[in-house]
């Protein structure tokens, strides 16, 4: 038997995330989807102020977010 490895980076916030807001990860991605255009920190600083995010949990959905997009060509 195998164990799942548990995850790694800024996913390994997301069990918190979910537990503190009370919203699936899902959620927060639509709302960064609204944010094309905007500095890693800008979306940050949106999440803090619009929707009462922790620096943190707010840094690592970003995070994730941006590093899920495909790069412009």
């Amino acid at each position: 038997m195998t164990q799942e490895k548990p995850p790694k980076g800024p996913a390994s916030y997301f069990p918190s995330i979910e537990k503190t807001y009370g919203y699936p990860i899902d959620h927060w991605m639509t709302i960064l989807d609204s944010m094309v255009g905007k500095t890693h920190m800008q979306m940050v600083a949106a999440l803090k102020t619009e929707h009462n995010l922790g620096h943190g949990h707010a840094n690592a959905l970003v995070a994730y977010y941006r590093s899920q997009q495909e790069p412009s060509t």
